[in-house]
């Protein structure tokens, strides 16, 4: 079975054909008509990727995005929208999404977007034994491990999505190198992602919050025009 994709959408008329689609390509699918009840299914740490519309009955689902992030979900979030305005788009992203589509849009498009989500994996940390957990390394530092898809800060983990996971990983690869704008989107999106380049604002800007709460010895730089960087605080 494939990965595990929770629709939330209300209208009958959009999601029962997108459920139908997403199941021939292979996925799992579960569906809900509103936001709240979404919220338990999501913390259960069984859903791989949520397809969210906005428009709910019961909660705006900004809030059901958001509210996810804060209860720990590290799955991909795609939103869908009739609300197509640059302010909902921004909103959207900064509370966590990973990429909004503007109804109406085609079956065609949500499955690459969707394909591309899964690619890179759930990044959720998985819950394993005591003995089963490797030993976190001691000390103020940052780590990303590739391999076990986690970040280290000191000896806490800091936990991310999907997306910040790659962005980290790959600003890590080369720390300190200026790693362009375009080779972000194409590494962590896809080489033919056409979406809005918000999407890697707002995930630099949750990543770089989520840093500095931690208190990492790292901070990501934006070099103008170019891209952003990976540097070691001058005080760590």
């Amino acid at each position: 079975m494939g990965a595990h994709v929770l629709v939330v959408e209300d209208d009958d008329k959009i999601a029962a054909p997108l459920v139908r689609t997403l199941e021939r390509e292979g996925y799992e699918v579960e569906r809900l008509a509103e936001g709240l009840p979404a919220l338990p299914r999501l913390a259960s740490g069984e859903i791989d990727l949520l397809l969210l519309d906005l428009g709910l009955p019961d909660v705006d689902g900004l809030d059901v995005c958001r509210s996810a992030r804060e209860g720990g979900f590290t799955g991909g979030i795609i939103i869908l929208t009739a609300r197509d305005g640059e302010l909902d788009l921004v909103v959207g992203l900064d509370v966590g999404a990973d990429d909004y589509l503007a109804k109406p849009f085609g079956l065609s498009v949500l499955l690459a977007r969707v394909r591309a989500l899964v690619r890179r994996g759930s990044g959720a940390v998985a819950t394993a034994p005591v003995e089963d957990v490797p030993a976190a390394p001691s000390g103020r530092t940052l780590r990303v491990d590739v391999t076990a898809r986690r970040i280290w800060v000191g000896g806490s983990e800091l936990a991310a999505t999907s997306k910040e996971f790659d962005v980290l990983a790959l600003l890590d690869r080369t720390r300190g190198a200026v790693v362009s704008r375009e080779r972000l989107i194409s590494e962590v999106w896809d080489e033919n992602w056409y979406g809005s380049t918000k999407t890697l604002d707002a995930t630099v800007g949750r990543l770089r919050q989520k840093l500095d709460d931690a208190r990492a010895p790292a901070q990501v730089t934006t070099v103008r025009g170019v891209g952003f960087r990976l540097e070691d605080l001058a005080d760590a």
